[in-house]
């Protein structure tokens, strides 16, 4: 059975780069993709961003500047970076294989 299960550190200061980590059991990640995804406050979903099965990135372009995913095979691991955080990049970030599988969201704040 395939879980995700992100981490990250819940609360960040504003301008520091935040670090998320979804870590992947039942299935070997160079198998599929896999998305990360954020709900802020009042919004909808929001895509952020994937890593291909080959290992190649995209990012949505509103946040390309800002966002790195990337993945550790040995660790069966995706790794979200996004920098220079503000108060709007509070959310619940979830880490999900496009569509049929999703991690339980992590909350991050974002204040000083």
């Amino acid at each position: 059975q395939v879980q995700l299960q992100e981490s990250g550190p819940g609360l960040i200061l504003p301008s520091q780069t935040l670090s998320l980590t979804c870590t992947v059991s039942g299935v070997s990640i160079s198998t599929y993709n896999w998305d990360w995804v954020r709900q802020r406050p009042g919004k909808g979903l929001e895509w952020m961003g994937a890593i291909l099965r080959d290992g190649s990135p995209y990012y949505s372009p509103s946040l390309k500047s800002r966002t790195s995913v990337s993945r550790d095979t040995s660790k069966n691991q995706i790794t979200l970076q996004l920098s220079s955080v503000t108060p709007e990049d509070t959310a619940v970030y979830y880490c999900a294989q496009p569509w049929d599988y999703w991690g339980q969201g992590t909350q991050v704040i974002v204040s000083s």
